[in-house]
């Protein structure tokens, strides 16, 4: 399965892997799958960790290294993806939530995420 992970799943996975759900961590370590990240998940730790949000204190710049290190394929944010968030409907308001939806649907990926608001999409996302 081609997975895209949610921004707090990329934090777990990379800092607290204790809290990662069990089914999250069965997908990050099977080898089937292939894991990515996408560049708006790097804009939303740096922007929220310079407003000294307790739950972002990660290093973006050493995040970035390890997971390209780690063989996870980065997903730059194109003007498709952009434009596909207008097709989705206003079910969520966060912006990078709704871009990382976007994403999966146009790259063809499945978006792993905790967050059950963004499950209200449906298709093409995996709740844990």
């Amino acid at each position: 399965m081609n997975l895209l992970l949610d921004t707090h799943i990329l934090l777990w996975a990379a800092g607290q892997p204790d809290s990662l759900p069990p089914q999250a961590r069965e997908l990050l370590l099977d080898p089937a799958n292939s894991l990515a990240f996408s560049s708006a998940s790097l804009w939303e730790i740096v922007i929220k960790r310079s407003l000294g949000r307790p739950d972002f204190t990660v290093d973006p710049r050493r995040l970035w290294r390890l997971l390209l290190a780690h063989g996870y394929r980065e997903i730059a944010v194109t003007g498709e993806h952009t434009l596909a968030v207008g097709e989705l409907p206003d079910l969520h308001r966060d912006p990078f939530d709704r871009i990382l939806i976007a994403q999966a649907r146009v790259e063809g990926l499945m978006l792993l995420t905790a967050d059950a608001a963004v499950g209200n999409y449906g298709e093409g996302i995996c709740i844990v």
